[in-house]
């Protein structure tokens, strides 16, 4: 599985209303897109108090192939002609999981991002993060999540979906929170569970 996700980051007074008109019409566009487990629409606003306006979507994919698919065909071309280029951000997935929400449409999510410590073996931080993992995955309001690793810059990424409004306090003061406007996820019923090697 490869995780990947790349932000816009929009104006102070951008009207947000726009990028909900955007997933809204096009968002279904993605739901049988072969190669694809799952995409979380994601956008925080000032207006909940992010400090910044976002439209951050989420990728899981099952295959490269159809990763490449998308990253060089229209869907991909159709950010850089709206937005620019970004820079889009990858990780290798380790760990998903469904959670006790599973059949909920998810409305919020939180992203955790922290680097490998220092001088601790990676393999030993991989283990130690999957077992963290495994624990908020089983957490009450949890629809899904997974745990992902950038070995260039040695960083974690936990993705978390919530079928709450608002993610509960277990979800950590650290995390960030986004909206989901949409999921498509022609293949998250294939994305095994549990540790991915």
């Amino acid at each position: 599985m490869h995780a990947l996700q790349y932000e816009i980051t929009l104006p102070a007074d951008y009207d947000m209303e726009i990028i909900r008109e955007r997933v809204a019409t096009r968002g279904h566009l993605l739901d049988h897109f072969p190669g694809l487990g799952l995409k979380a629409y994601l956008m925080r606003e000032r207006a909940d108090g992010s400090p910044v306006n976002q439209y951050a979507p989420f990728y899981l994919w099952a295959t490269a192939a159809g990763m490449n698919t998308f990253l060089w065909g229209p869907g991909f071309q159709g950010i850089v002609n709206d937005f620019g280029r970004p820079v889009v951000q990858h990780w290798t997935s380790v760990a998903y999981e469904e959670g006790p929400a599973t059949a909920a449409p998810p409305r919020v999510a939180t992203r955790r991002r922290e680097r490998l410590p220092e001088g601790t073996p990676p393999a030993e931080a991989v283990a130690e993060a999957l077992a963290r993992h495994a624990r908020r995955a089983a957490a009450d309001g949890v629809v899904a999540s997974t745990l992902a690793v950038d070995p260039r810059h040695w960083e974690l990424l936990t993705l978390t979906l919530w079928e709450t409004p608002e993610a509960p306090a277990s979800a950590g003061e650290e995390d960030e929170r986004f909206q989901v406007l949409h999921v498509s996820q022609p293949g998250r019923a294939a994305i095994p569970a549990g540790r991915l090697w």
